[in-house]
């Protein structure tokens, strides 16, 4: 669900944020990014669980957006309402700096609808190598955690580009 105000964007984030929604997300910021918005409120109150696929795509945006962190005077990206094992899990991928975090009710908005764009499995596997490398890129302690896993999915995506080229 999007959220547009005068000054500002929000993005509601539902359920189980994994890699099977990244590549919606991703491309909602990028809309959201695209159209220029000032401040943009990724509002967490009733997502559970992020991947780290969902957890890359969203460090990603961090890192383009805000690449000075959560510290820079004109902070563009609030996560908002994030329950504590999400910010623990940010911290421990060393993400959490590039985000400012608070809790409470949204300023008022109105909702627009997105349709999902059902993506192929390559570029679901594309936004899930390209998460991951940027998650190892951002925070080099993530590279033991993530080069297996990096690994299988350019070699499954090079398996995929194969047979339908």
């Amino acid at each position: 669900m999007v959220l547009i105000g005068e000054q500002f964007a929000c993005l509601k984030v539902a359920g189980r944020a994994n890699f099977a929604t990244s590549v919606d997300f991703k491309i909602v910021l990028a809309g959201l990014e695209l159209k220029g918005y000032p401040y943009i409120i990724i509002e967490l109150s009733d997502c559970s669980l992020m991947d780290s696929t969902f957890l890359g795509v969203l460090a990603a945006f961090g890192v383009r957006l805000n690449p000075a962190g959560a510290n820079c005077v004109n902070q563009v990206i609030e996560l908002r309402n994030a329950n504590e094992r999400l910010l623990e899990l940010l911290e421990s991928l060393g993400v959490l700096h590039l985000f400012k975090t608070c809790q409470g009710e949204l300023p008022e908005c109105e909702e627009i609808t997105s349709a999902p764009c059902n993506p192929s499995r390559e570029a679901l596997t594309r936004a899930s190598l390209e998460a991951h490398q940027t998650l190892m890129e951002i925070n080099p302690a993530n590279v033991s955690r993530f080069k297996d896993v990096t690994k299988f999915l350019a070699e499954d995506l090079e398996r995929i580009q194969t047979k339908s080229g």
